[in-house]
């Protein structure tokens, strides 16, 4: 099992910055692909970036390339999303999640951080 808790969300303006970390316990946190998804109201959950075991292969959505950026820090069983130029339509609930070497599924998931950008 992997238990991941997600934190730094918050309100912030157009324009603004954020951090989310997300922190793992359990099963071993430098043998899987971590990533970060989120969903908005109304809408289907979409990821907007992954990061390999080791951080060396990296995915940006479209929507989010330029301006997001995820880090993992193995030592720390810590993934980061760094959030900069925010936009309105980046509000919604960002989610943690991990998915093991072996697995080709998205098996571990955190409850979600709320992000709103708004002035």
């Amino acid at each position: 099992q992997v238990q991941l808790v997600e934190s730094g969300g918050g309100l912030v303006q157009p324009g603004g910055s954020l951090r989310l970390s997300c922190a793992a316990s359990g099963r071993t946190f430098s043998s899987a692909r971590m990533g970060w998804a989120r969903q908005a109201p109304g809408k289907e959950r979409e990821f907007v970036a992954t990061i390999s075991e080791s951080g060396g292969s990296r995915y940006l959505a479209n929507s989010v390339k330029g301006r997001f950026t995820i880090s993992r820090d193995n030592a720390k069983n810590t993934v980061y999303l760094q959030m900069n130029s925010l936009k309105p339509e980046d509000t919604a609930v960002y989610f943690c999640t991990a998915r093991a070497v072996s697995s080709s599924t998205w098996d571990y998931w955190g409850q979600g951080t709320q992000v709103t950008v708004s002035s």
